[in-house]
């Protein structure tokens, strides 16, 4: 029942929008247009303003379609936002049914693909006349600096438990059923500043002091749950300055979200213990960006969705976990089960993305068995 023509056309539509996270105005209003065009009753937040992102950023769009039918709720998700370099994106269609962008942008593809599937999920659903329990539809904004639009959203008005989030790389028909705990630190390091020509011995280096401190530091794979890194590292003022100033910045990973912040705990201890023996005073704090969820294998939001890779023909349902974060936890924290899907897009976050249409053709047959199961 997959219109492709239809689906392509509302493909290379919104690769045309210049969309990088915060800049999404553009596309939510295309996308609140066309939800409203399908049927639902639809609304758009304040996320924008709430992230005081600028008058390019766009709000989260809700979308509301009643059910004809009896079953059970359900939310059909995807972003809105592209990573850079997002602007200008050249859609390129080979012969084999590849596409890719010119090589100079992201495709687009994360999380376009999502985006296209959704719409051509209702249109189908439309076109056909299917019975269908609720649907909810949520396009978030600003998913890609760690969840921002749907950290904000206001997640009480979702009516369904099961959710599904179109946004993972990788064969069509996978599940990720967990994802981590990501913490963001930072660690200032006050020392003295003085001439390093006149008089380096008033002065105290606070560079030093961090570097000292960063080498006491384990990094990348902690354990079977956890990873470590430490990223970004700035400092000082001049090269005839001892730096007085010198900041050291990083993320943990766990998918046990205890362990992360007990990690992140522990290198911020090191950190003091070390700027104290450096005779500096570090200045260390933590920000959870997204909680960790897991959800059973044998749980109804799986379920449901191994029951639609069947009945849609597909042969690759599997699960699998991911260490990247996505809307669905933001979803999970608040009590709905959300997993996140493949949705047709491959080397997501390079110049190298791509999708095949046919890939896309049967992630949306999935998600019509999903948004069509009555009772």
């Amino acid at each position: 029942m997959v219109n492709k023509e239809r689906i392509l056309d509302e493909y290379r539509t919104l690769v045309s929008f210049d969309s990088e996270s915060f800049h999404e105005k553009m596309i939510a209003a295309y996308l609140f247009d066309r939800l409203t065009e399908l049927g639902l009753e639809v609304s758009i937040d304040g996320a924008g303003r709430l992230l005081s992102a600028g008058e390019d950023a766009a709000g989260n769009i809700y979308g509301f379609l009643k059910g004809n039918a009896k079953g059970e709720p359900v939310i059909l998700s995807a972003h809105m936002d592209t990573v850079a370099p997002g602007r200008g994106k050249k859609l390129v269609r080979h012969d084999d049914g590849k596409m890719t962008s010119d090589g100079t942008t992201v495709l687009g593809a994360d999380d376009v693909s999502g985006i296209c599937v959704i719409l051509e999920t209702l249109s189908v659903i439309k076109a056909n006349c299917l019975p269908h329990p609720d649907i909810e539809v949520v396009f978030f904004a600003a998913e890609e600096p760690y969840c921002r639009g749907s950290s904000v959203f206001d997640h009480s008005v979702l009516k369904a438990k099961h959710a599904y989030v179109f946004d993972l790389d990788g064969e069509i028909g996978t599940v990720a059923i967990s994802a981590p705990t990501i913490l963001q630190f930072r660690a200032e390091f006050k020392g003295v500043s003085a001439h390093a020509g006149f008089e380096p011995e008033k002065g105290i280096s606070a560079i030093a002091a961090a570097a000292q401190a960063v080498t006491k530091i384990r990094t990348g794979r902690l354990d079977d749950h956890t990873t470590a890194n430490i990223g970004l590292f700035s400092g000082g003022t001049g090269v005839n300055v001892v730096p007085g100033k010198a900041v050291v910045e990083g993320e943990v990973r766990s998918s046990i979200d205890e362990r992360a912040q007990e990690v992140a705990d522990l290198i911020g201890q090191t950190f003091k213990e070390a700027g104290k023996e450096a005779g500096t005073e570090v200045v260390f704090s933590t920000q959870k960006m997204i909680k960790a969820y897991s959800i059973s294998p044998d749980s109804g939001v799986v379920k449901r969705y191994e029951k639609a890779v069947k009945e849609a023909g597909v042969t690759g349902f599997g699960t699998v976990s991911t260490f990247g974060g996505s809307d669905a936890n933001p979803l999970n924290e608040h009590g709905i089960e959300a997993v996140v899907v493949s949705n047709a897009m491959h080397n997501v976050h390079t110049t190298s993305e791509y999708l095949y249409e046919d890939e896309l053709i049967r992630c949306t047959g999935i998600a019509i068995k999903l948004a069509t199961e009555t009772l």
